[in-house]
């Protein structure tokens, strides 16, 4: 019967100490090796570690499919289980790795939904400014454009790490890293007036402190808040379009791209660690290509 007890005590930290992994992600890894552990003590009982092979990983994955898991979540276990593996190897734990050639199902990449300039300013203007919540999506929105933010790095933006003056913020991303992003003049302004305005005249709890976007209560606003609110904005504003935080994000790359900004200038404005995942908005300009081309050429 297989017992990694061991191997996944030193796993978990590995993926703590060496990769720098945030909780959820280990928590994911941890979860893949447990799912692999169960498919082979339930359909080989009698297999060890060292008796794994390729043909156990690629049935696993086979197994996986014939659950119906869905071919992103299946390709992101496949890279947990290959990490698992290459611990191994490195710890001296096994001597061949198995999933050295384990193929991964390919994922077909959507080209991600991008709010062109008009769309996003009649979503600003669509703010009732009358209100303090109208007041902090203003400034919300004029961030996650202006920085190209994930909502993750928004809610936990620190007012300690605001540098107005020089014109940028330094945001923890994944795993976290740190990176400076810019901050241009009209999301300073707006951000200035929600910290002046309205979250300076609001009680704070001790804990939030320093977090710059906060909820009525006084405590870090939720990333389903910022969903909630944006998804209210482009309502009003009659945006067809499926909108949500990350569809500030990637419009903020995909106009960068169009304006010819180089993909690694904006792989490191999105803090992306593989400028595989940035390529996509190269994708994103071909399609918006193709789409003004078939609206307006007599040919197409």
């Amino acid at each position: 019967m297989l017992h990694l007890t061991a191997q996944l005590k030193g796993f978990k930290a590995f993926l703590l100490l060496e990769r720098s992994f945030s909780g959820n992600s280990i928590d994911a890894y941890m979860s893949d090796v447990d799912k692999l552990t169960r498919f082979l003590t339930t359909d080989y009982p009698d297999v060890n570690l060292p008796d794994i092979t390729l043909q156990h990983l690629t049935l696993f994955l086979d197994y996986l499919a014939h659950l119906g898991i869905a071919t992103a979540s299946r390709a992101r276990i496949t890279s947990g289980i290959k990490t698992f593996f290459r611990y191994l190897i490195i710890e001296g734990m096994l001597t061949q790795n198995p999933s050295e050639l384990l193929e991964a199902p390919r994922i077909t990449q959507k080209v991600p939904a991008v709010l062109s300039l008009t769309e996003i300013e009649a979503m600003i203007a669509a703010i009732d400014l009358s209100k303090p919540d109208g007041v902090r999506t203003k400034a919300i929105v004029e961030v996650l454009y202006g920085c190209g933010l994930r909502v993750s790095e928004l809610t936990e933006l620190k007012i300690s790490h605001y540098y107005p003056q020089l014109g940028f913020v330094r945001i923890e991303g994944k795993g976290k890293k740190e990176r400076l992003a810019p901050i241009n003049p009209t999301a300073v302004k707006h951000l200035n007036i929600y910290l002046n305005e309205v979250r300076s005249k609001q009680p704070i709890l001790e804990n939030a402190q320093d977090i710059v976007f906060l909820n009525q209560r006084g405590g870090k606003l939720s990333r389903v808040s910022v969903f909630t609110a944006i998804k209210q904005l482009a309502a009003a504003a009659d945006i067809q379009k499926k909108v949500s935080p990350h569809t500030f994000r990637h419009s903020f790359a995909t106009h960068l791209f169009e304006g010819g900004a180089d993909l690694r200038f904006i792989q490191d404005m999105l803090g992306h660690e593989s400028i595989t995942t940035t390529e996509i908005y190269a994708k994103a300009d071909t399609q918006y290509v193709r789409d003004t081309l078939i609206q307006f050429h007599p040919r197409f």
